[in-house]
């Protein structure tokens, strides 16, 4: 049986006192969604901090982050090495944030994907197309590349310990999200992509999906199959809404 999770972004948000506060009633909130697995990820330089604050609770932090190389003259960066330090369960890798605007290839995110797990930290591997790929029919292609850049080089069992995340471009920030039946779709190929290599581990994995989750649309697109839980962003930064969100997967 999967867990469901649910992944808040806080992107580059966040003063020292705001990132007080929303850990504060993450943590006064999540008391009973013990069916649900919370994960927060701050800016790096709030990672300490997180980590002080949810030490004695069952939501769990992480990066949105990383970098390719363990260590050297690599001004800005931050090795999972570093991040195992301050007890980081999860980092993302393939944001289309950090594919987009910072050009990272998929050969970078393979890297940056393997510098993790040799840590003993989970990748959340993002993956989506854009709106022009989407009217092109190209999703499951794009999909597939990107996923193919793990399988190739380091097989399907690299996958074993891994989570996915589904966040059409189209739909992050945008406030238009994909319709369930839409994300449930791409999901569904991924889920089925994974079983003609091993029927395991895509049964195990977890597969979230990110754009414009709102407690709204929360419990309708929860309710999909294939969907096990959210990579959310802006509804991340107010602990009402990102706990609203939580509660909007059923226990059963």
């Amino acid at each position: 049986m999967r867990r469901a999770t649910i992944a808040g972004n806080w992107k580059m948000h966040g003063t020292k006192r705001q990132a007080h506060d929303l850990l504060q009633g993450i943590k006064d909130n999540s008391q009973t969604l013990d069916h649900v697995e919370l994960i927060v990820l701050p800016p790096f330089i709030f990672i300490e901090q997180t980590a002080q604050a949810l030490n004695d609770s069952h939501v769990a932090w992480g990066a949105q982050n990383v970098s390719n190389q363990e260590q050297g003259a690599f001004t800005g960066e931050v090795s999972a090495s570093m991040l195992a330090e301050f007890a980081c369960r999860y980092a993302l890798v393939g944001h289309s944030e950090r594919r987009t605007i910072y050009n990272e290839s998929d050969a970078v995110v393979r890297e940056k994907f393997s510098r993790l797990q040799a840590s003993n930290i989970c990748p959340i591997l993002c993956m989506g197309e854009s709106l022009e790929q989407r009217r092109q029919n190209q999703t499951q292609a794009v999909v597939q590349r990107q996923i193919d850049a793990i399988l190739d080089t380091q097989g399907v069992s690299a996958l074993q310990d891994a989570i996915l995340a589904y966040e059409p471009i189209w739909a992050i920030g945008t406030g238009e999200s994909a319709s369930p039946e839409q994300a449930q779709e791409v999901h569904s190929f991924i889920r089925h992509y994974l079983a003609e290599h091993n029927a395991k581990i895509a049964q195990n994995i977890r597969i979230l999906y990110g754009g414009s989750v709102k407690p709204t649309n929360a419990r309708d697109l929860f309710a999909m199959p294939d969907i096990d839980g959210g990579l959310i962003g802006g509804a991340s930064l107010e602990s009402d809404s990102f706990i609203a969100i939580a509660n909007a997967v059923s226990p059963d």
